[in-house]
């Protein structure tokens, strides 16, 4: 059994309580590509009325995205823009953007974030919602690559017969953009202890 932290409430911790914690993270941390992969695979078989589950659509976003030569960040965005729909019924976009946070650019978190009210342009009016709902975001810097990422991967990926590639394809990407935050309020933390941000 590990050594843990002897504290009952925060502001009681000691530095060698964070000495302890500090150990455990580097470990855990590094494990967050295996946490996100079986996450992604708890869409697998969910079709919730699509036309292929929600697994298929996260595989052949990102093989739409692959295909088209866009980068390897850009395609892990296109593997897990959907991935909060199990925990995010609601706010699917807002679990993704949160996952992918500390690890990519902020005009691919800008895109994933946003991505649920560009893709309602393609089926918000049939919901009684309004598809333009999107023209709020009208003069904002990723605006066209929000609508393009719709028009090109998002909007085009739940053909049942389309090429799917496995997630083998996909895993090394997700693992070497998930290798090191570059956003995070630990920055400083993790340059001291010798890992680059």
């Amino acid at each position: 059994m590990n050594d843990r932290a002897t504290f009952t409430r925060m502001d009681q911790s000691t530095a060698q309580d964070w000495a302890l914690i500090a150990g455990e993270f580097r470990p855990y941390s590094q494990q967050l590509p295996d946490r996100i992969l079986a996450h992604l695979k708890l869409l697998d078989g969910d079709y919730g009325g699509f036309p292929i589950d929600r697994y298929s659509h996260c595989l052949q976003t990102a093989t739409l995205a692959l295909r088209d030569g866009r980068d390897e960040e850009y395609v892990v965005c296109a593997l897990l823009h959907d991935i909060g729909d199990t925990l995010g019924c609601y706010n699917h976009p807002d679990i993704a953007a949160a996952i992918l946070k500390p690890f990519v650019s902020e005009d691919n978190l800008w895109m994933v974030q946003n991505h649920g009210i560009f893709q309602g342009y393609n089926f918000f009016h049939h919901l009684g919602m309004n598809r333009d709902m999107r023209d709020m975001f009208k003069g904002h810097a990723c605006y066209a690559r929000t609508e393009e990422f719709i028009a090109l991967y998002d909007n085009p990926a739940f053909d049942a017969k389309a090429e799917t590639l496995p997630i083998g394809e996909f895993e090394p990407m997700l693992r070497r953009v998930f290798a090191q935050p570059r956003n995070t309020i630990y920055k400083a933390v993790l340059e001291e202890a010798g890992d680059a941000v």
